[in-house]
């Protein structure tokens, strides 16, 4: 196949993917972006992932103002990930386990007056309703995925969360990696010559990543709050596209990510924001920081 024959190929895959996006935007309703609240509290809803609804933040806080934030969470959702791919909820996307796990460190935030199970509460945003849009949700930032949905827009380069660190982890470089969203041809067992790292995330993933590192502790936590404050004490953290990342890109820790090429959709914003998606670099990232 020629130059000529490659470049009508994708002007034709082009053209196709404009034509699919319009005739879906056409079948659509805008959500109603100007809703009446009542004068004290806006209540939004949200069916996960834990990690859309820390990236939701930031569009929450916009659309609240000076308002109380009361986020319903709607559980037993049927998960998005495709079944060879890990998931700690077994199928679902959020569970009530989830909702106890999250709401510590959420009500531990200014602004947030409620975070509980969605029941019969009056919803002023549905925070779901982006993926009703024909948007490729594998690319962009997904914090902008809200400002889309809203025409609204915050500062992604400062932080959106808030916790009292662990001091006890200062010393410690702290790592998350999900079995999804893994980048090809990483490894993490050069960090074998690097002292005190500790894991956080699922027991399953920790005993994986421990075949690269030996030495690697593991840190269980009983929420979230306390998890966001072992991140926000760490020397530096090291994560994937997942949940733990998100948090750490919330409260503007010193973080590096492990991008996925095939979904680049986490975008690393303002200081000390390092990602990677080759080994040589991730290896100059880690040694930069550890030296720091």
């Amino acid at each position: 196949m020629n130059i000529f024959q490659r470049l009508a190929i994708a002007i034709f895959k082009e053209e196709a993917k404009r034509k699919i996006f319009t005739k879906a935007l056409s079948k659509l309703s805008p959500p109603n972006l100007y809703p009446v609240t009542d004068p004290d509290a806006v209540h939004f809803k949200h069916f996960g992932l834990i990690g859309d609804i820390i990236y939701a933040i930031p569009a929450m806080k916009a659309l609240a103002g000076e308002k109380k934030i009361h986020l319903h969470l709607q559980i037993n959702q049927k998960s998005l990930y495709r079944k060879s791919m890990k998931h700690a909820n077994k199928g679902k996307i959020l569970t009530e386990k989830s909702v106890e796990m999250l709401a510590p460190l959420l009500l531990a935030q200014p602004g947030f007056a409620a975070c509980d199970i969605l029941t019969d509460q009056k919803i002023d945003y549905d925070l779901d309703e982006f993926r009703k849009y024909p948007f490729d949700y594998n690319t962009n930032h997904i914090c902008r995925w809200y400002f889309h949905m809203y025409g609204i827009t915050a500062d992604l380069g400062k932080p959106w969360l808030t916790v009292t660190p662990d001091t006890s982890f200062n010393n410690e470089i702290v790592i998350a990696r999900s079995f999804r969203y893994r980048a090809p041809g990483i490894s993490y067992d050069f960090l074998q010559a690097y002292p005190n790292i500790t894991f956080v995330g699922l027991k399953e993933e920790y005993e994986d990543l421990k075949k690269a590192i030996p030495a690697l502790k593991y840190k269980n936590v009983s929420n979230f709050l306390e998890f966001a404050g072992i991140i926000a004490g760490c020397k530096f953290f090291i994560g994937n596209q997942s949940f733990p990342f998100a948090v750490a890109e919330g409260l503007k820790v010193k973080r590096v990510l492990e991008v996925c090429f095939e979904c680049p959709n986490v975008i690393p914003e303002g200081k000390d924001a390092y990602d990677f998606c080759y080994q040589p670099q991730f290896e100059k990232i880690v040694k930069q920081l550890y030296n720091h």
